[in-house]
């Protein structure tokens, strides 16, 4: 395993290195804005069958084809809406995944057995960099086990994958954080499949018209068009070890003290400090409890979040009580990945 200190600079010699290793059905784990992404070249049924493996993810599971350039479009999708175009005008490279018909030539491995393909230009220079230089797609999904919290690190990519990655390209703590809005437009009608920091006001801004929220489409639209199957779609997601528990501000304190009394370890994600929370009576909080103080600021709470759920997994407490952010349009795709995090596992 290769792995490349931030804030160096990755050099001509390791890029080259991570292409051969790409083309010799290797797996690559790199930046992106969003998280950090396992790397695999989209049109070997060899490497997507390791990436599928490593990640033990379901063959169903669709995966993102990340492209280098706008151009590349036509040969991973078909029958491509005017709309695809002025979204990636408007936000690529950026956070943002567009769901089209798929080429013929695109793999079913890449798809999920579906006639959809999800692409996306990422925004951090070293994804950039790869992909140009590997000159063809590569599907990334984030770069840990499945269903469980995306990497943000490089360090974080390490220590959960091991060797079962060639290389961690390391380009630094990812920006935005969660991952990307995928916005489907496959089907007619834009549709919101999974929110991210691409707000729905920012979309209808550049399409004149509202994509339809997430949640509004899980039979059929209008025309009698499912959605289809997206990358994090499932109900439970984005998760830790250690079971995560949603609570809203009124109720934290109380929630957490029941836990104490219980004889509970708890780790708390909350927007207040410990002494702004009130414990039941005859109750303190014991020293040393994992407590994380969020930034009310979505943005910044969305580069924080992963890394801040990692740091109180690592305690091993019993339970993490997370206080819900604001019901707000800037919080939806974090609210997305909370609610997925604390759903009951299968």
């Amino acid at each position: 395993m290769t792995l490349r200190a931030s804030p160096d600079p990755v050099s001509a010699d390791l890029l080259r290195r991570a292409v051969a290793a790409l083309r010799d059905g290797l797996l690559v784990a790199f930046p992106t804005e969003t998280v950090y992404g396992l790397g695999a070249d989209a049109s070997s049924v060899t490497a997507l069958a390791r990436l599928y493996r490593v990640k033990g993810r379901p063959a169903s599971h669709p995966v993102i084809v990340h492209l280098a350039d706008v151009e590349q479009l036509p040969l991973w999708a078909r029958d491509i809406p005017p709309e695809a175009y002025r979204l990636a005008e408007a936000f690529w490279p950026g956070p943002m995944t567009l769901v089209l018909r798929s080429g013929a030539a695109v793999l079913p491995a890449v798809t999920g057995g579906q006639d959809t393909v999800g692409l996306r230009i990422p925004g951090h220079p070293l994804a950039r960099n790869l992909i140009t230089a590997f000159d063809g797609g590569i599907a990334a999904p984030s770069a840990n086990r499945f269903g469980r919290l995306s990497p943000t690190t490089a360090e974080d990519v390490a220590a959960e994958l091991g060797d079962d990655v060639a290389m961690v390209l390391d380009g630094g703590p990812c920006q935005v954080g969660i991952e990307s809005t995928i916005i489907d437009l496959s089907a007619g009608a834009p549709r919101i499949l999974r929110p991210g920091m691409l707000l729905a006001s920012e979309i209808e801004a550049v399409l004149g018209k509202g994509a339809e929220a997430p949640g509004k489409h899980k039979s059929a639209d209008a025309n009698g068009s499912a959605a289809p199957r997206v990358p994090g779609g499932l109900p439970s997601h984005y998760a830790p070890d250690t079971p995560l528990v949603l609570v809203t501000p009124a109720e934290l304190g109380e929630a957490v003290g029941r836990a104490l009394a219980g004889g509970r370890v708890v780790a708390v994600l909350s927007f207040r400090a410990p002494a702004d929370v009130n414990l039941p009576e005859a109750l303190t909080l014991p020293a040393g409890t994992p407590w994380v103080t969020a930034c009310p600021d979505a943005g910044a709470y969305a580069a924080q979040l992963y890394r801040q759920l990692r740091h109180l997994d690592r305690q091993r407490c019993d339970a993490i009580f997370v206080e819900l952010p604001p019901d707000e349009p800037s919080w939806q795709g974090i609210l997305d990945r909370l609610r997925r995090a604390a759903a009951p596992r299968p």
